[in-house]
């Protein structure tokens, strides 16, 4: 399960799946240097996104 303190580069590479949401949303994080230490909870505040809405979304993509 993904968790909004999570870190958005290990969420990456422990769940490849998850790329596409990030894209959907235009999180283009994959590609940030700031990834290995930015926090899911602080990537969606910046691009304000909701943060609810891309859990349920992050977490689908998992099932």
């Amino acid at each position: 399960m993904i968790t909004k303190d999570m870190i958005i580069a290990d969420i990456i590479r422990n769940y490849p799946k998850t790329l596409p949401v990030f894209q959907r949303y235009r999180l283009e994080c994959y590609e940030c240097q700031i990834a290995d230490i930015e926090t899911l909870e602080h990537g969606a505040g910046v691009h304000k996104i909701s943060m609810d809405e891309l859990l349920n979304a992050l977490n689908s993509s998992l099932a």
